[in-house]
């Protein structure tokens, strides 16, 4: 999946934490897209089976959609937290975490989690 789909999913993700109700217009304020781009990419991840549109308009993720935003979710948190550790301003780290969660390679994040944790579960016992 590209890019500018995962940003989707995790803003519906985000959103309906949220609100509990997504609505196109929701995204498009959320993202500052046009409300045409988001239609149009609201069709393609319908089609993709990625979200469900109701007949109300309310956008909902499949579980393959959920699963989607969540793994670009929890590496926005998990990069913005380690970017913020490392005396990186919070809203540059958020800012590049948004753009790391998209190309960084699963092995690449899994070590990321792992150091975390060893480093996390080492300060706890000193």
């Amino acid at each position: 999946m590209r890019e500018s789909g995962e940003m989707y999913l995790e803003t519906i993700l985000i959103l309906g934490k949220e609100n509990n109700t997504v609505r196109a217009t929701d995204i498009a304020s959320r993202l500052g897209y046009s409300k045409a781009s988001v239609s149009r990419a609201v069709g393609k991840l319908n089609s993709e089976g990625h979200i469900v549109v109701g007949s109300n308009g309310h956008i909902a993720l499949t579980e393959r959609g959920r699963n989607i935003a969540e793994k670009i979710y929890e590496r926005h948190h998990v990069l913005t937290e380690v970017l913020s550790s490392l005396g990186v301003d919070p809203r540059c780290a958020a800012e590049d975490a948004c753009r790391i969660e998209h190309v960084i390679s699963d092995e690449a994040f899994s070590a990321i989690k792992q150091h975390l944790i060893r480093f996390g579960a080492a300060n706890n016992n000193a």
